[in-house]
């Protein structure tokens, strides 16, 4: 079970002692400035360590300054061990603040006599091209070096005159003929050759520098016809291409004839390759002919090899916008059924080759042909799709080496995708899966079983029917004893977790159960009953959380899985719910919201420093709020019955002119009641907005619980406060949104339920009735019955990112206040860096952060003068975009009233769709604004009766200045 802590602990070494940067770069220079050359080697090589630690400049800076040093003074062994350091720490390099000294250490070895010390200087000022790309000392020692007769020298310039050329415009326009005469000049040798054409891609920094570097790229690959002259040339000119944009469309011209006519088999796979890059890159701009002349290449040549290359590159076209061009510019009636489906012919007869990977890629096309392409003649090709699937499917599961897997996973892509878009032909492609699952390998079960879950999820196309293939067959995993057992338990619960999401029958629940306790280890259990607390099947879940509580090793873990327990007996409670029986409603919900509070208790025991469950604390305080609101609704509609409006109530609401009032207490509940779902809205969107990690399923159950919120809301104001300007437009969901999951379906049809009783009453009868609480109430236990769903984000973390935040001037002591003069003003420098997780941008990517300062005075001192209000709080907020990581911005803040002041400094993030999301962190400094002395000399004399005398002013204005 210790397995499981990955899921939800932190990334961060656990406990590990932790030395602040100072000591860390203190005990570094410590082994730098040691006499053996072993320690002085490791100092060097922990740098890169200590700039993932504490990634801010003063600290990069220093340390630089230090390795510059030992590369100044050191050999040559050590220099490439700092060139080493200098080529990992590529994204640290910006924030050196003494650019100039870190340069000026560096670049004194090139006067060295040593070619090889010349020659790791030049690869160092490579390496810090980004910071120096204007330095003409440097680009005259990669000049001088590139005539040198040191070999090693040499290439060192070359790797150096690359770098340059791609950062610096004059550098690359200075360098080009250089470059040229020694490519064309006949004393250079063949191989120094082949190292300085790749210079010629970074040649792109305006039109005419590409051009002649593109004509130059001509002329060589007509010169020197050789087989590796032409592949260097080749893919230069394909890279050149693909910065300077322009010449895409002449660039795969010139690939597909050197792929059509040299007889070369290496620079047919270089253009093969070269066209791949461009289809990746610029799909828009492949037109139809350089599409039919590629499907004409694949069809008449006789390697196969070839052959998938070429598909390869077709059916990455197949998915992008290339092919509705292919098929709509086809160029006249008698053409279109003749030569122009080339592609489908091709498709079509490569879907059921003897190579798998040309098989799977005849079957992608025609699946991407399918999905993107609705003409009426084109409508066959899905069937031939399904069936060409269908046979890869038998093909592949029944091996289980590397390959056939990885063609499978393109086949059972291609089914998801299929059936996502075509819906009417799922049953086929399901009763297909589930014939093969039992004949199949089992690591080719384990991807089938992800795939049927995935069209399950879509389309609720698993029948009961179906069920007790898949009993049996979870019966006979149970009893084998292979090493994908494990896995294949989950993948396969999963799919009848799936399949069966109304309810699980308790005979279903007793086989997963008993093969689990004859088979499996803790971690398989746990897995399965985190898919059950997705699936909303949570009376098994609290089962097996239950039988685990006893397994694990750590007391965090034994609260983390207690508290699950609970929330799954919790959610279990709800199930109970009757349609009009309102008392035991609010029974189920008291029983729900007692294993809750039981359930948030012990979250909160599991929580620890490194990993705090916020997400799950948020989302658990949220629903308990929320079952609240929702019992304390179901209250108040029955206080229609207990205490109805009194005799006098029209007279009152007459007197009043208040209509509402002739509903007696109810009409004064029911607004607060409304107030407290709209408030429960907002705080499930703050949660939402909080959530920058989170999967894209686990929002729009945030999402969905807010709408939930907003609908009894809305429902409260349209029958009882305000019948009169009930909008129900804006509300009505539109059936074509696509539904990710069964429990978003569920979801959906209760609110459109909802809204249409709403509707229908709104019209017929005035408030207050029975009516409109009865219909209230089944809004609420309707919303109720549907089993929550906790999903991915709940357990588990794939993406992580945070911001720390660095403000200076900062106080030694964080209690301690900054002193500033009130008639001076602040420059507050803000410096922050993003930090990731294993897989960043997984879900969403930061475009720029949001720094939003503040400042409040705390309390007064001296006396209390008018001042104007502008001058009384500072609030700004810019917005900064982070390189490599790293962001620093400056604020100027003024503080005229003397007094301690409080400054916050929050940061958001903003992704590449522009949304904001509230990430934090929030940092505090105090400031306290004293008195300057020439105002307090002037305010003591005055308090003590004196004219400040004309030469004290004099001086003390001039002293001032």
């Amino acid at each position: 079970m210790a397995a499981g802590g990955k899921s939800f602990l932190a990334d961060a070494g656990y406990g590990e002692q932790e030395l602040d940067a100072n000591s860390a770069l203190m005990e570094l220079d410590k082994g730098l400035r040691s006499g053996k050359l072993g320690e002085q080697c490791e100092a060097v090589v922990r740098f890169p360590r200590l700039f993932q630690k504490y990634p801010f400049p003063i600290l990069i800076n220093s340390a630089f300054l230090k390795l510059a040093d030992v590369f100044r003074v050191g050999n040559n062994f050590l220099r490439l061990c700092v060139l080493k350091v200098t080529q990992q720490s590529e994204k640290h390099l910006e924030k050196i603040l003494n650019v100039d000294e870190f340069v000026k250490r560096v670049f004194s070895v090139i006067h060295s006599n040593d070619p090889v010390a010349r020659a790791i200087t030049l690869r160092m000022l490579g390496s810090m091209a980004s910071i120096i790309p204007e330095r003409k000392n440097a680009h005259h020692s990669i000049r001088q070096s590139l005539d040198s007769h040191d070999n090693v020298e040499v290439e060192a310039a070359i790797f150096a005159a690359a770098n340059f050329s791609a950062q610096s415009k004059d550098f690359a326009a200075g360098i080009c003929n250089k470059i040229s005469e020694m490519i064309q000049g006949l004393a250079t040798p063949v191989d120094l050759k082949l190292k300085l054409i790749p210079i010629l891609q970074h040649m792109h920094h305006d039109a005419s520098l590409a051009s002649s570097s593109r004509q130059l790229l001509q002329q060589l690959v007509t010169s020197y016809p050789s087989t590796k002259m032409v592949i260097v040339t080749l893919h230069t000119f394909t890279l050149l291409a693909a910065s300077s944009l322009v010449d895409i469309p002449k660039q795969v011209q010139l690939l597909l004839q050197y792929l059509k006519n040299d007889p070369r088999k290496a620079v047919k796979r270089l253009a093969i390759q070269d066209l791949k890059l461009l289809a990746n890159k610029m799909p828009h701009t492949w037109s139809r002919e350089n599409i039919q002349a590629l499907c004409e290449s694949a069809l008449h040549t006789p390697y196969d090899s070839l052959k998938l290359g070429m598909l390869s590159v077709l059916s990455t076209l197949s998915g992008t916008i290339a092919i509705k061009q292919y098929f709509s510019s086809a160029p006249g009636a008698a053409a279109t059924t003749a030569r122009s489906f080339d592609l489908v012919k091709l498709a079509q007869e490569c879907c059921y080759h003897n190579n798998r990977g040309i098989a799977a890629h005849g079957v992608r096309i025609l699946t991407n042909i399918s999905a993107s392409c609705q003409e009426k003649d084109l409508l066959p090709l899905e069937q031939d799709a399904v069936f060409g699937l269908e046979s890869l499917l038998v093909l592949c599961s029944q091996d289980d080496s590397p390959g056939a897997q990885a063609t499978l996973k393109i086949t059972l892509t291609c089914m998801v995708k299929l059936v996502k878009c075509r819906p009417h032909l799922s049953q086929s492609v399901v009763e297909s899966l589930l014939t093969q699952l039992h004949s199949a390998q089992d690591a080719a079960r384990i991807l089938m079983c992800h795939c049927l879950a995935a069209i399950a999820m879509q389309l609720p196309v698993l029948a009961d029917g179906m069920l007790g293939d898949l009993m049996e067959l979870y019966k006979v995993i149970g009893q084998s004893t292979t090493d994908k057992k494990q896995e294949l338990l989950v993948s396969l619960a999963t799919v009848i977790f799936v399949s069966s999401q109304k309810a699980l029958s308790s005979e279903i629940k007793t086989v997963i159960k008993q093969q689990l306790e004859n088979a499996s280890n803790g971690w398989t259990a746990y897995r399965i009953a985190r898919q059950a607390s997705r699936m909303g099947n949570h009376d098994m879940a609290r089962e097996l959380y239950q039988s685990l509580l006893t397994q694990v090793a750590s007391e965090h873990f034994y609260f983390w899985l207690n508290s699950l327990k609970e929330f799954s007996h919790a959610e279990q409670c709800l199930t109970g719910l009757q349609e009009d029986n309102y008392s035991s409603a609010l029974s189920c919900i008291a029983e729900a919201l007692k294993s809750y509070h039981k359930g948030i208790a012990s979250l909160t025991a599991a929580s620890t420093p490194l990993n705090p469950l916020s997400f799950q604390c948020g989302f658990v305080k949220l629903r308990i709020d929320l079952l609240q609101a929702f019992s304390q609704l179901i209250c108040t509609c029955n206080s229609l019955k207990t205490s109805p409006p009194p005799a006098i109530a029209t007279t009152i609401a007459m007197t009043s002119g208040n209509d509402l009032q002739r509903c007696g207490r109810i009409s004064n509940q029911m607004k607060l009641s409304m107030e407290e779902f709209r408030n429960l809205a907002v705080r499930y969107g703050d949660l939402y907005q909080s959530s920058f990690d989170a999967d894209s399923a686990t929002l729009r159950n945030v999402e969905l619980q807010q709408q939930s919120c907003l609908l009894i809301s809305h429902a409260i104001e349209a029958l009882i406060l305000d019948p009169e300007s009930a909008n129900f437009q804006e509300y009505s969901s539109n059936g074509a949104a696509h539904v990710e999951s069964e429990y978003e379906r569920r979801m959906m049809s209760v609110f459109n339920h909802v809204l249409e009783e709403v509707e229908s009453l709104n019209r017929k009868y005035a408030p207050v009735s029975y009516l409109h609480t009865a219909c209230l109430c089944s809004a609420v236990i309707a919303l109720l019955k549907v089993p929550l769903s906790f999903q991915r984000y709940f357990f588990q973390k794939l993406q992580s990112t945070s911001i720390k935040l660095a403000l200076s001037p900062s106080p030694r002591n964080p209690a301690e206040p900054i002193a500033v003069q009130n008639n001076q003003q602040l420059a507050l420098k803000v410096e922050g860096v993003v930090q990731h997780g294993s897989k960043p941008g997984l879900f969403r990517k930061i475009q720029s952060v949001c720094l939003n300062v503040s400042s409040v005075l705390q309390s007064k001192s001296g006396q209390d003068y008018k001042i104007p209000i502008d001058n009384m709080t500072n609030e700004m907020e810019q917005r900064v975009e982070p390189h490599n990581d790293y962001f620093s911005t400056q604020f100027l803040l003024n503080f005229v009233i003397l007094g301690t002041h409080n400054i916050t400094v929050e940061s958001s993030v903003i992704d590449s769709n522009g949304i904001v999301w509230k990430t934090g962190p929030k940092t505090t400094i105090f400031v306290k604004s004293l008195e300057d002395p020439y105002s307090q000399q002037v305010r003591l004399q005055q308090q003590q009766g004196q004219p400040p005398s004309q030469q004290q002013q004099q001086r003390t204005a001039y002293s001032r200045f």
